[in-house]
């Protein structure tokens, strides 16, 4: 038996043996997981620092800040997820008891990501442990500082069994997806997402993909330039342009375009200071292969503000490009880094137009004073998600559920929602054994006169008050003695 089998093989073994899905297990591993965020928090920072450059306040907002509300949630509001929600009954069900039950699916995969190498596995895996599953974590090799921390700290605060970490690079998760999982939550990019659903298709293997794309960026010329180029630019160059929905380029009319290169310089200037090098709030590309990758994006390009590199230190300043083309190479990939092109259009129907030709978009972002236009845009597009006059925010809020759509990924989570996505919602009726006269409408032989009982009581409809509810009681009874 080979590592990879081993490990599924004992996560498996320990989730049959039931003792994640006891609500007071659960909520112990949260604490747990809380309790080991808090304890090493120094140390957590330290590893994505020593991967992404990113200095301790950063860290703390991008990576812990919100693991820590996901935490409060779930452990607050545990108890009403897990427990049976009662669903609406018809007239021939009004005796029984109906409900949906949310129940763990068994053994999961989580695959993080190296942008946010912490927050990408602990959030999914909160949802996870919440929802009583017995988990695999995977951490990227290529954030390699964190992905050792985790490996060394999970089993420090979780049931080792329960929560195996298994570090490595292509080799290893590779090996790792011939194994059979009851779900896969993988964060990447489109060309792995693919190899991940092939493998899971094997087992039919739900999968969760969180993947990416070029999420646009329309300014209305009616908007506030410096506002909104203010959001645009923190949300475009914090880590360094490497978020997964920051905005990937910006649309807007060829009137405002040399305003809008001004506001943003405007914003790093406020953000970074003179020396963008030196400020401890801007962050690095996480390698050479990537540097290279983004310089390429840029060639034959024309820099409005920008362009200095250091390929020593994986530095390349923050980038406008201006009077891009549709058809140049830095608009047929997400550009992951910190490079913005501007594409000129006359008008937001052209803006729909360039948008939906191409693949739907993971975020999808509008500024304008006309809220019409926004609730437009948002109606005649398709995206992930979308936030108005403002870029990133929606990821923020617990109660959205964050995924892609089409080319940028599948399923959701956050809040709730990641509770929902790693449980089964099995569907429970019990009936009891009596009043077995009712039930000759369902039986052998058939008629005609049951047939238009069963049309009645199934179709018909009737206001949901107490009066509605006592005349098909009395239906009911009246049709058991005339089948009868």
């Amino acid at each position: 038996m080979d590592r990879m089998q081993q490990v599924v093989g004992r996560a498996r073994a320990a989730f049959n043996s039931g003792r994640s899905r006891a609500l007071e297990f659960r909520m112990q591993q949260l604490k747990a997981l809380k309790q080991m965020v808090q304890e090493k928090e120094k140390v957590i920072l330290a590893a994505i620092r020593a991967d992404l450059h990113k200095s301790e306040p950063n860290a703390y907002c991008h990576e812990i800040l919100s693991l820590l509300g996901e935490l409060a949630l779930a452990m607050d509001k545990l108890k009403s997820w897990a427990a049976p929600q009662p669903v609406k009954k018809n007239l021939l069900t009004m005796r029984d008891e109906a409900y949906v039950f949310p129940e763990p699916l068994g053994v999961v995969l989580i695959i993080g990501a190296w942008n946010y190498p912490f927050a990408l596995i602990i959030q999914p895996l909160i949802g996870a442990i919440a929802a009583g599953n017995a988990v695999v974590v995977k951490p990227s090799e290529i954030s390699w500082n964190t992905s050792q921390l985790l490996a060394d700290l999970l089993p420090q605060y979780l049931d080792q069994e329960l929560y195996p970490v298994v570090t490595g690079g292509v080799s290893e998760t590779t090996e790792l997806l011939t194994q059979r999982f009851d779900h896969i939550l993988y964060t990447g990019n489109s060309t792995v997402g693919k190899i991940v659903m092939a493998a899971a298709a094997k087992y039919l293997t739900p999968v969760t993909l969180e993947l990416g794309g070029k999420s646009p960026c329309y300014i209305d010329t009616d908007c506030d330039l410096a506002v909104a180029c203010r959001r645009i630019t923190w949300g475009k160059y914090m880590n360094c342009g490497q978020t997964c929905i920051a905005p990937d380029y910006i649309l807007c009319n060829p009137s405002i375009q040399s305003s809008v290169v001004e506001n943003i310089k405007a914003a790093l200037q406020e953000f970074y200071g003179e020396d963008v090098k030196s400020s401890p709030d801007y962050e690095r590309i996480i390698n050479k292969r990537h540097f290279r990758r983004i310089l390429g994006l840029m060639e034959g390009q024309t820099i409005a503000h920008g362009g200095e590199v250091d390929e020593a230190s994986c530095f390349i300043a923050p980038t406008i490009l201006t009077d891009v083309s549709p058809e140049s190479k830095v608009m047929e990939e997400e550009i992951f880094g910190p490079v913005l092109p501007i594409v000129t259009v006359n008008n937001v129907d052209e803006a729909i137009e360039f948008i939906n030709r191409r693949e739907k978009p993971l975020a999808l972002y509008v500024f304008s004073n006309s809220k019409k236009l926004i609730k437009r845009v948002i109606s005649e597009t398709s995206s992930g998600g979308v936030t108005g006059n403002d870029v990133i925010m929606h990821y923020l809020l617990s109660t959205l559920p964050f995924g892609g759509v089409g080319k940028s990924g599948m399923g959701a989570y956050h809040g709730k929602h990641s509770f929902e996505t790693f449980s089964h919602h099995r569907s429970c009726l019990i009936k009891d054994l009596k009043m077995e006269s009712t039930n000759k409408l369902r039986y052998p032989p058939g008629s005609l006169k049951k047939v238009n009982w069963a049309k009645f009581f199934l179709l018909k409809r009737f206001n949901r008050g107490r009066v509605g509810l006592v005349v098909l009681v009395l239906l009911g009874i009246v049709a058991a003695l005339v089948l009868k």
